[in-house]
């Protein structure tokens, strides 16, 4: 097996392409898509650095961690930056991003995150996707954690930059990631002088060297493991069937909400509405007096395999989170996850249902 892993033939630039093409069916794009050499912070970073520049002005939503760091990000770029915060529990609205822009009518590029993976929320990109092209701004959207887990249109919706990675609800690889760009994004990022240019950063350089050449030469010798492994996964997206992928995706949630609801113990969803709730992860708030760190502790003692982690900086002590995505979004894996939670609880003296939680998720399931 190692030698199969390094004896590898060269990655030409016809099946690099190839997985490029795949991977732009698999997000429905009649848009440029550019596979990069690296986690999803590259192309995100490069979208941002691309798109901003001095003199700009960028709406920043806000509905986790993520949106924090495109923030950070543009302000680098010398880009006036309007946050619009919404509290982590819930989604962000298409109606406060309209009264942002209306506020803000020099607003010309608007960064969101899809799902918010760290809180399990996910936003209505369809309908802000509306207001925004109205309103005339590029649009930025990281659909890491969403694609393959919810529906995802970039071109319908209006996005002008769609991020994803391998790593989520594609089961796939984390050192590889893609972004689609459309024409009016090409325009914006070609007209900034500030615009990484011979940079590990620089979309431009694909766009001149890789598209604009016919796709004949690549930039760099390519990381041919993770794009075997792209490649992969996006097979046995296609086999399965991507609409069935969402399904599956959809059922562990409700599955997983049904059921911590049913466990009872103090353990209550994070995310207040089901509409607001992302499919590739649910997550929990402990019961008042139990720190989620030892909650998720005791439960992987149980079995060290379960998708299940303490929440990241301040909300590491409440929250708890259900990573179902990928293999992971499976009924087994979320019957499991449920039992373990209730003997965590159940070993902090709190009254749990472990009988009515399976029962609840296996109900939601069907």
């Amino acid at each position: 097996m190692t030698h199969a892993l390094l004896d590898l033939a060269p990655l030409t630039a016809a099946h690099f392409a190839s997985i490029e093409r795949r991977v732009a069916a698999l997000l429905g794009t009649e848009q440029d898509v550019i596979i990069m050499q690296g986690e999803a912070l590259l192309p995100l970073e490069g979208c941002i650095r691309g798109g901003a520049h001095p003199g700009s002005t960028a709406l920043n939503v806000v509905t986790g961690p993520y949106g924090q760091t495109f923030g950070n990000w543009l302000r680098d770029c010398g880009a006036h930056v309007v946050d619009l915060e919404v509290p982590f529990h819930t989604a962000v609205t298409a109606e406060q991003v309209e009264a942002a822009l209306a506020a803000h009518p020099e607003i010309d590029f608007v960064s969101l995150v899809h799902a918010e993976a760290a809180t399990g929320n996910t936003n209505p990109v369809a309908a802000i996707g509306e207001v925004v092209r109205a309103h005339g701004a590029v649009f930025m959207l990281d659909a890491v954690a969403s694609v393959a887990a919810e529906p995802l249109l970039p071109d319908a919706w209006g996005v002008d930059l769609c991020v994803i990675g391998a790593q989520k609800a594609m089961g796939g690889p984390a050192g590889v990631s893609a972004v689609s760009v459309s024409e009016r994004a090409w325009e914006r990022i070609a007209a900034n002088p500030a615009a990484p240019r011979g940079s590990y950063l620089s979309l431009l350089d694909w766009k001149q060297r890789w598209i604009d050449g016919g796709r004949k030469a690549l930039l760099h010798a390519p990381a041919q493991l993770e794009m075997l492994a792209l490649e992969a996964c996006v097979e046995r997206i296609e086999s399965e069937g991507l609409d069935t992928v969402i399904s599956r995706h959809a059922r562990a949630a409700a599955a997983t909400r049904a059921g911590a609801l049913a466990l009872g113990g103090g353990l209550t969803p994070y995310v207040h509405e089901v509409p607001d709730a992302a499919p590739v992860a649910t997550t929990l708030r402990a019961p008042a007096g139990v720190d989620a760190r030892d909650l998720v502790a005791k439960a992987l003692a149980t079995d060290a395999s379960l998708p299940l982690v303490a929440g990241g900086g301040a909300l590491a002590a409440e929250m708890i989170r259900v990573n179902h995505y990928g293999v992971d979004a499976s009924r087994h894996v979320v019957r499991s996850s449920l039992a373990a939670l209730g003997d965590a609880l159940a070993g902090h003296g709190r009254a749990v249902d472990p009988e009515a939680a399976l029962r609840a998720a296996d109900e939601s399931w069907k």
